[in-house]
């Protein structure tokens, strides 16, 4: 990973993908105040300022978060991080997208910019979903993620049981009838 950049700026179509910064939690708590947005994920109230706080905290800190953007509106953010049981493989997760910009093929778009990026670097992206957040498991799946196993992983905020998924370039190919590289 020493050679990869975590926080590029990917332009698509529709959206752009930058680094978050600071000054972006206004904006990102918009997109992320919606009780929808959370109703699958164990953090369940994180619609709620005190809860979304600490969480925007993990990622700022973290680094390798881009917030995703449609004109000037913040729509939601994804994230690249290390793989805690693959060192030197890469996963995307964190994600979440405004429910207004659920549908329509926003993550999608979102997914391929980052997945792109990613395959310059890596043969295989890491997904790691929670195992009541069918709707992320289901939209995954279509983009061709394969599931692999089930673990105990800490993924920056705890550990915790999560679904391990990965995907090729092959098996998106497969998924979209689309090439990323």
């Amino acid at each position: 990973m020493a050679d990869f950049d975590d926080q590029p700026e990917l332009n698509g179509k529709r959206l752009c993908l930058r680094p978050m910064q600071a000054a972006d939690r206004a904006g990102l708590f918009a997109a992320a105040s919606d009780p929808a947005t959370w109703e699958q994920h164990p953090a369940d109230d994180r619609w709620r300022p005190e809860a979304f706080d600490p969480y925007f905290d993990v990622l700022l800190d973290a680094g390798g978060t881009l917030v995703a953007r449609a004109g000037d509106a913040i729509i939601g953010c994804s994230r690249f991080y290390p793989v805690p049981d693959h060192p030197g493989d890469i996963g995307i997760g964190f994600t979440f997208l405004a429910p207004s910009h659920w549908g329509g093929g926003w993550n999608r778009e979102m997914k391929a910019l980052m997945l792109a990026h990613a395959f310059r670097h890596f043969d295989r992206v890491w997904f790691h979903i929670a195992p009541g957040n069918l709707r992320s498991q289901i939209a995954t799946t279509r983009l061709g993620a394969v599931f692999r196993y089930d673990a105990e992983l800490d993924l920056g905020t705890g550990s915790s049981l999560t679904k391990c998924y990965v995907m090729t370039p092959d098996s998106w190919r497969d998924a979209t009838g689309q090439a990323l590289v």
